[in-house]
């Protein structure tokens, strides 16, 4: 079984290299008017650059998988500031399409919990739209929209998952079919469990992202690795990459749902035998705050483990 690695946008090893500087809004209505858009466009343009810096390193460190910031364009989506946020930067866009396509790398953004579609209001359902529009504007500037994916959770419960979750699917409709076509949906820690999720992802013929830290944190007795694993492999099934799967481990027993600086082997050990039966091939993200220190530590870990063999830098065979 062969299992790929990656981390999320930023690598600490980089000096000053963050791809998510940002500009609040009381901040740009104190600049002056003249001032606003180019102060917008200097902060994008040093992301993307930082964007590219990152996308470096994991191409010299051999790790295939990337997780783009959400974060790139300040005020992308406030009502307040219409501006162009992709022609003054088509070069730099392009540029980092390019790159991801020439040495096979996989990517992906991942929205904040406020960009959902489970709620009875309609404001909150538009904010969801335009957010997952503005992140397919900027992979369609990279040419990467027919590859790279969005990942959401379901949303709230408030009170009544049912309806939630026909309003889910009633509110996905506002979606165009090329920005659905690239969405992945992601079991939660607290709210909605991986058999919840893969239901609403079987429905709507969408891959499933496991999380296994929300697993463990947001499951039922007769949710097991062995029967939730297959179903979750076969919402990939139509599609020409291998299923992903979110990497984490509690902080500690007290802070269960905070992600730990780095993974705890001992802690992924039972998915890894259940993926190592299954025998097919995966894809591992690697959300621990230490990022790319904690995924290289991590591969490193793995690769110890008798009868793993690491073919690369950021992929082993078990």
């Amino acid at each position: 079984m062969r299992i790929r690695f990656g981390y999320v946008s930023h690598a600490l090893s980089l000096w000053d290299a963050t791809p998510a500087k940002t500009m609040t809004y009381s901040r740009y209505q104190k600049l002056d008017e003249k001032d606003r858009i180019p102060e917008l466009e200097r902060i994008t343009k040093t992301n993307l650059q930082h964007t590219i810096r990152n996308i470096h390193y994991n191409i010299a460190h051999e790790l295939p998988l990337y997780r783009f910031s959400s974060s790139i364009v300040p005020l992308a989506t406030h009502d307040e500031v219409p501006w162009d946020y992709i022609t003054p930067f088509q070069s730099l866009y392009e540029e980092i399409g390019k790159l991801v396509r020439t040495h096979g790398l996989r990517t992906s953004f991942h929205p904040n919990q406020f960009t959902l579609f489970t709620s009875d209001r309609p404001h909150v359902t538009a904010n969801a739209v335009k957010d997952m529009e503005y992140h397919y504007a900027m992979m369609h500037a990279m040419d990467l929209h027919e590859e790279s994916h969005i990942n959401l959770h379901v949303g709230g419960a408030y009170g009544d998952k049912e309806k939630s979750v026909a309003r889910f699917h009633e509110n996905l409709k506002e979606l165009t079919a090329p920005i659905k076509k690239q969405m992945t949906l992601e079991n939660d820690d607290k709210t909605y469990t991986t058999t919840e999720t893969l239901q609403v992802c079987e429905k709507e013929q969408i891959p499933m992202m496991f999380d296994y830290h929300h697993y463990m944190a947001n499951h039922t007795e007769d949710e097991s690795l062995e029967t939730l694993l297959p179903r979750f492999y076969e919402t990939w099934s139509h599609m020409n990459v291998p299923p992903k799967i979110h990497i984490s481990s509690p902080k500690t027993e007290k802070e269960y749902r905070s992600h730990s600086d780095y993974v705890d082997l001992n802690f992924i050990r039972p998915l890894l035998k259940e993926l190592k039966s299954l025998g097919e091939p995966v894809d591992f993200m690697i959300e621990a705050k230490a990022k790319d220190r904690a995924v290289l530590s991590l591969i490193e870990e793995i690769s110890s483990i008798r009868g793993v063999k690491r073919i690369a830098g950021g992929e082993v065979n078990m």
